[in-house]
């Protein structure tokens, strides 16, 4: 939800930020920056609402999918993926 919640646009540039993590610059980036409506919390939460509600037919669907940690290095995740698809594990089926 913070991720998603604070992060803002710069019109004038394009470039993006992120109140926590990215701050803009300066006082006058900060004054322009504007928030995506997708980005406000109640739209968030509907979006994690339908997500979890459908989630169990996904995994269901793709059986064969892996399930990665994105809470890691950019790198460490794309060698993980890299690895599961160049020489998969084998899988238990049921």
């Amino acid at each position: 939800m913070e991720r998603l919640s604070q992060r803002r646009t710069d019109p004038v540039t394009g470039e993006r930020y992120h109140t926590t993590f990215k701050p803009a610059p300066t006082p006058e980036v900060q004054a322009r920056l504007r928030q995506n409506p997708r980005d406000q919390e109640e739209n968030i939460e509907k979006r994690l609402e339908t997500y979890y509600r459908n989630v169990k037919d996904l995994e269901d669907f793709y059986e064969d999918a892996f399930f990665v940690n994105a809470d890691q290095d950019p790198y460490v995740v794309f060698e993980f993926i890299e690895s599961c698809i160049i020489k998969p594990l084998p899988c238990r089926k049921f």
